[in-house]
């Protein structure tokens, strides 16, 4: 694979699943634009290829602006990776409306908008790929994840739209769908779902390791594997597609 002289850009990049992608495309040739609110984050697994950007994805001016920036630095975006999250678990009668659209505004409208502003220069080239990072809870809902259930359904709708959109051109647009991968929202979640359930954090790593289906938590780079697959040569005709990275059938 030879992705020199490409441009991707990847939000949340600088930790878990986004950083692990922005690393395999930086290996394969690629100017990678890591994106993420913590610029000191961003700037300490800055290597060669990876670009840090501060941007928030709930804020569209800043989207806007720093996706401008980063197409007058390095060139048209023709690979966009929305990964950008948040990820935590919440009763529905207990849910308030500004949790509800912290969540949608980050997962959702983040994608939207990060997608929007990358196709305004990649529609003015030859190829593109546009992957978004939603998850099992996206196909199936997530017992005690309602809000993000439907943040990740959304952006899975989001997708299949968008490919219907491009249909038969070089741009295709797709979802991976992955169970619980091994990164800081995961530990994150160890201890809230041991303080809400009234368990250990040990027994609430196990709700997470049974969830998925071959019983482990998934690598980081297993999620930036498929990523790759998705940008790869003989990829031009998936498109559309959700991508269950969970050890077996969802």
């Amino acid at each position: 694979m030879d992705l020199n002289g490409k441009h991707a850009l990847v939000t949340g990049g600088g930790t878990g699943i986004g950083l692990a992608i922005a690393r395999a495309l930086a290996e394969q040739g690629a100017q990678v634009t890591i994106t993420g609110r913590r610029l000191e984050v961003l700037e300490e697994v800055a290597t060669e290829g990876l670009h840090p950007m501060a941007m928030d994805v709930r804020d569209e001016a800043d989207i806007i602006a720093k996706v401008a920036a980063a197409v007058e630095a390095r060139g048209p975006i023709q690979i966009c990776v929305a990964n950008a999250g948040v990820a935590e678990g919440k009763a529905l009668h207990k849910t308030s409306l500004e949790f509800w659209r912290n969540m949608m505004s980050t997962n959702l409208d983040g994608a939207f908008l990060t997608i929007r502003e990358s196709l305004k220069s990649m529609v003015q080239t030859d190829w593109g790929r546009i992957i978004t990072v939603a998850s099992i809870a996206g196909l199936r809902g997530l017992k005690g994840g309602a809000c993000y259930s439907a943040s990740k359904h959304g952006m899975i709708g989001l997708t299949r739209a968008l490919s219907e959109d491009f249909m038969g051109s070089a741009i295709t647009v797709n979802a991976l769908c992955p169970g619980y991968v091994d990164t800081p929202i995961v530990d994150r979640n160890i201890t809230s779902i041991a303080q809400r359930a009234g368990i250990s954090e040990e027994e609430a790593l196990k709700v997470m390791v049974n969830a998925n289906r071959h019983q482990r938590l998934i690598e980081p780079e297993e999620v930036s594997a498929a990523a790759l697959w998705l940008v790869g040569p003989g990829s031009q005709s998936i498109n559309g597609q959700t991508i269950e990275i969970a050890g077996g059938q969802t």
